[in-house]
């Protein structure tokens, strides 16, 4: 399966993008077909001509090709071809490898003249090429990582010198006053997004464009003090890029994710194996039709993070179903991306808890404020921050808001006015909320009744 954010990534621009998600129909395609290992892919692509155009695509590492005069690399078509796999909407056929495809093929990796065999048997002989592999030329390996380093220094070139037209972009809004800003939210939001894309800024970009509806979606007296933290965690972002473009989380943020192998690879990369709950899965619909797959788990163990969010993609034509079931609880290893407080994570499979175990959650420990602060002093861009409640009770105030109230009268924090009726007025003995945007989503609770599950 390809990961959608790979497809992102490799599209030369939005326009690119927008369009090859266009093409992903099956109608608009015809000698769909992979080769043997399933890695190289082809097809023939309904265009303005007579002649369809041939498209193909080696998956090991994303070289594509197509016989469409665009100047853009990859083109619309070689994306169209990459999301229908990576969605599912057609079938591929292993088939043979069509002339047009080998003729690439040979272009791109000339074919060494094969050996005539003589003296040991074959079963000998590859045994002793498994153990004394063929040396790789080291001249093309060095013209691969001189090639590579070049496009990683283009590349942060180009997001630096987006950022630049962000930060004017920022000192243009508060010289021209927020009032106009806010009165046109949305679209200059999205044209400053298109320039960030432009730059290959695409996480950036996509947290620049979805900025206007998490902030219409707060009471109106709330919007202006929240438009103007944004706009300086924004300043934040850019700052910490320019100072260190190499550190894997502020690429993260401007950029795009990294692969699931670079993760796994990396040196930094924490591994937790524990018992996890199930705190709750959202679909989060994002631009250009794109959904977010998001699953909170929560550490019943005493080490490492207390939190992990797994975060996937798709496309909205292709929603998947359920992959997890709030209050699920089971044993599995996660892989941390790397970061100052780790968060994300990649599951690497998970064992049901075998019946009768019933691990408690675990103390909540540090105060919600001290939490709050914590995090946000080590990654003050952060939107979203997970957090474990001590007893309390949700309550609601003569205006209709709903607020989180320790027991002890100690702290009383807002809560999203989506509330559930179960929970209002309910002991809770221990609460786990999102705090984001200075207002708490509950996600569980237990309480006298049981568990409880919000969103």
């Amino acid at each position: 399966m390809i990961d959608p954010e790979i497809i992102e990534r490799l599209a030369a621009d939005q326009a690119s993008l927008r369009a090859g998600v266009g093409l992903a129909k099956p109608a608009k395609w015809s000698a769909l077909g992979s080769g043997a290992d399933v890695a190289l892919i082809w097809g023939e692509c309904a265009g303005s001509g007579a002649r369809p155009y041939r498209v193909t695509a080696d998956l090991r590492d994303m070289g594509n090709k197509c016989t469409c005069p665009s100047r853009k690399f990859p083109c619309k078509h070689v994306i169209g071809l990459l999301c229908l796999k990576a969605e599912d909407r057609a079938p591929f056929p292993p088939a043979d490898v069509p002339d047009w495809v080998s003729d690439w093929l040979s272009r791109r990796r000339p074919k060494a003249t094969p050996p005539v065999r003589t003296g040991p048997a074959p079963d000998l002989q590859a045994a002793r090429a498994t153990q004394e592999p063929e040396a790789a030329d080291p001249k093309a390996e060095a013209r691969r990582i001189a090639t590579a380093a070049k496009r990683e220094a283009e590349t942060t070139q180009g997001v630096r010198d987006a950022l630049d037209v962000l930060d004017q972009w920022i000192g243009d809004q508060l010289r021209l006053g927020l009032a106009t800003f806010m009165g046109d939210l949305m679209t200059r939001c999205r044209q400053v997004a298109a320039r960030l894309v432009d730059g290959k800024a695409v996480a950036l970009a996509r947290r620049v464009d979805e900025m206007p509806a998490r902030i219409l979606a707060l009471p109106a007296g709330e919007r202006m003090r929240v438009a103007v933290i944004e706009l300086g965690r924004l300043v934040q972002i850019t700052c910490a890029f320019r100072a260190a473009p190499d550190q894997p989380e502020i690429r993260r943020l401007v950029c795009t994710a990294e692969s699931r192998e670079s993760v796994l690879a990396h040196p930094d990369t924490v591994h937790l194996n524990t018992e996890w709950e199930v705190l709750a899965e959202q679909q989060q619909a994002q631009r250009d039709r794109l959904v977010a797959h998001v699953v909170w788990l929560l550490n019943l163990g005493t080490d490492g993070p207390r939190f992990a969010l797994l975060l996937d993609f798709s496309h909205g034509a292709t929603r998947r179903g359920a992959q997890f079931r709030p209050g699920e609880r089971f044993r599995g290893t996660v892989a941390f991306y790397p970061a100052r407080i780790p968060l994300r994570g990649i599951l690497l499979g998970r064992e049901p808890m075998p019946d009768g175990a019933r691990a408690e959650w675990p103390p909540c420990g540090q105060p919600p404020l001290e939490a709050i602060n914590q995090t946000l002093l080590a990654e003050p861009w952060r939107l979203e921050v997970p957090l474990m409640l001590p007893e309390g009770r949700l309550m609601r105030d003569g205006a209709g808001q709903h607020w989180w109230r320790a027991t002890d009268g100690t702290l009383a924090l807002p809560v999203i006015s989506d509330v559930k009726g179960a929970w209002c007025g309910t002991d809770l003995t221990c609460a786990v909320a999102i705090w984001s945007d200075h207002r708490l989503e509950l996600l569980a609770a237990q309480s006298a009744w049981g568990r409880l599950g919000h969103g």
